[in-house]
């Protein structure tokens, strides 16, 4: 039995194969390791695996019948324990095994059924991962390009920002030349303005007065009129007067 045989076997009684190739290989890595430090690995029923030291030696070449010296080694050594040399022996007999496990068989039905289905899936589905991959590749190809391109770009976009930077700059220092301006100017046309109010005045009182003097006339020659008008009426009594004395005399007569 060899060691894939060795799994098989252990794969038959635990159900599952992976489990088991995990467990032998487990336990043959830690023997392993164990014997290599000097260690004394003892499985009761089964034997003690050792490590067994050889000193310097001389020794005899069988071909050639000449005498060497051997130097000091180190070699691993299994001694096999009671129960085990008693069921080699046949002083004792094993108990039977039980029915394999049927799970697994069922697992590699399922997997044989199942593998056409997984092959054709991915079959249909390595095109499209072969394009994706392609994508991929186009985009981390272009990557360079584009940081290329946006490198390129940077100094162009620093120098419209300083542009932009310096003509809002010159905008504010013309804004404060001319609030400035508009400070300075600003007694000045106070002044002018506080000289010319007394002038503008005395023209408003003279265009007034001007307007005021037809009506003032106005006024004088109604008055002048409404004192002629009792005169006029006295006048015209009188006449009537006159002429009424005048009919009656000659009615006497």
């Amino acid at each position: 039995m060899n060691r894939a045989e060795l799994i098989e076997a252990v794969a038959a009684r635990l159900g599952d194969r992976k489990a088991a190739a995990t467990a032998v290989d487990a336990v043959i890595d830690t023997v392993t390791r164990s014997v290599a430090k000097g260690e004394r690995v003892a499985i009761a029923g089964f034997g003690v695996f050792e490590k067994l030291v050889r000193p310097a030696r001389f020794v005899r070449n069988p071909r050639t019948g000449e005498r060497i010296k051997a130097k000091k080694s180190a070699v691993p050594r299994f001694r096999p324990g009671a129960g085990f040399k008693e069921v080699v022996n046949g002083d004792k007999k094993l108990e039977p095994l039980a029915a394999p496990v049927a799970a697994p068989v069922a697992k590699r039905a399922a997997a044989t059924k199942a593998a056409p289905v997984k092959r054709a899936a991915a079959t249909k589905a390595a095109p499209a991962a072969r394009k994706t991959a392609a994508k991929k590749a186009v985009a981390t190809k272009a990557a360079p390009a584009k940081r290329a391109a946006a490198t390129k770009a940077a100094p162009a976009a620093k120098k419209a920002v300083a542009k932009k930077v310096v003509a809002k700059k010159v905008v504010a220092k013309k804004v404060v030349a001319k609030k400035a301006v508009a400070t300075k100017a600003a007694p000045v046309k106070r002044a002018a303005a506080t000289k010319a109010a007394p002038a503008k005045k005395v023209a408003v009182k003279k265009v007034a007065t001007k307007k005021a003097a037809p009506a003032a006339k106005k006024v004088v020659a109604k008055r002048v009129v409404a004192k002629a008008a009792p005169a006029k009426t006295a006048a015209k009594k009188t006449v009537a007067k006159k002429s009424a004395a005048k009919k009656t005399a000659a009615r006497g007569r």
